[in-house]
């Protein structure tokens, strides 16, 4: 006599997840568009006072190491009046093309906690009710961290890299006359590669939890990451020494942080295992 099996009302099949997957994603994006849409009206604020502010020489970051040199009695080129350079447009639909894009990239960084917890949304079903629990400040931590990478990037690692290469010629002769998409690709790399950067404990929250990452394995490759961190600093950032140390520090810090947050992660699952076990 054959089997029958029940299967659970509640359980969704394979082309249900997708379903739900893919209204996820229609809601993210409407909320993406939505929040680029306010951008775009507020084209003033986000390009004048964001986009062109590590421009000019006023800008918190330049005064902060203009004091600094000023203290040590040394010249710098961050207490110059203006950087040696200027902004132009060379084709016929680069300002618009720029408002359209940089508009949906504000989007995206100002709508990203909602963005995460769509996604929170979409996985947690599939966690069990202590997992759940321990994982309810995970839109806040990741969103937090995500926003702290985003000002660290703005604030540290954009104008350095404005500053450095905007002042760099290789003869009097050339003048540095930067098109409006390169200086907006600068400021929009160094903001969102620090951003992400800055989502490493989560990562390796989540690498640990499927059993891909271990606190043992972190720290025998811990030479290794520190070579990878130094080459993504010396992309994100000007080629000098002291920049790519600016960004490879907290980069690091974070990297012992998910060490820490690895061992308390492998804690809790032996934890675990010992009460399934009795």
């Amino acid at each position: 006599m054959a089997k029958t099996t029940t299967q659970d009302p509640n359980e969704m099949s394979f082309l249900d997840h997708l379903e739900e997957l893919r209204w996820h994603l229609i809601r993210s994006t409407i909320a993406i568009v939505i929040v680029a849409c306010i951008a775009f009206v507020m084209k003033d604020f986000i390009f004048d006072t964001i986009i062109f502010g590590p421009k000019k020489m006023d800008f918190p970051t330049y005064r902060f190491f203009c004091r600094i040199a000023t203290i040590f009695g040394i010249d710098s080129e961050f207490c110059s009046d203006q950087l040696p350079f200027t902004i132009q447009n060379r084709t016929m639909a680069g300002q618009f093309s720029a408002h359209i894009w940089t508009s949906i990239w504000a989007g995206f960084i100002l709508a990203f906690p909602y963005v995460l917890w769509e996604l929170w949304r979409f996985i947690s079903p599939g966690l069990h009710a202590k997992e759940r629990k321990y994982s309810r400040g995970f839109i806040l931590v990741a969103s937090s961290l995500f926003f702290l990478g985003v000002l660290f990037g703005y604030y540290v690692v954009a104008p350095l890299s404005i500053n450095f290469l905007g002042t760099y010629q290789v003869s009097k002769e050339v003048l540095n006359e930067i098109d409006i998409s390169s200086f907006i690709a600068t400021v929009r790399a160094s903001v969102i590669a620090c951003g992400i950067m800055f989502e490493l404990p989560i990562i390796i929250y989540f690498l640990t939890k499927v059993g891909l990452v271990t606190p043992a394995i972190l720290k025998k490759y811990r030479k290794i990451a520190l070579v990878i961190v130094l080459v993504l600093s010396a992309i994100i950032t000007p080629p000098d020494v002291a920049s790519q140390i600016v960004v490879a520090v907290p980069v690091l810090i974070l990297y012992q942080i998910s060490i820490y947050i690895s061992k308390v992660v492998l804690k809790k699952e032996a934890k675990k295992a010992k009460q399934n076990a009795k």
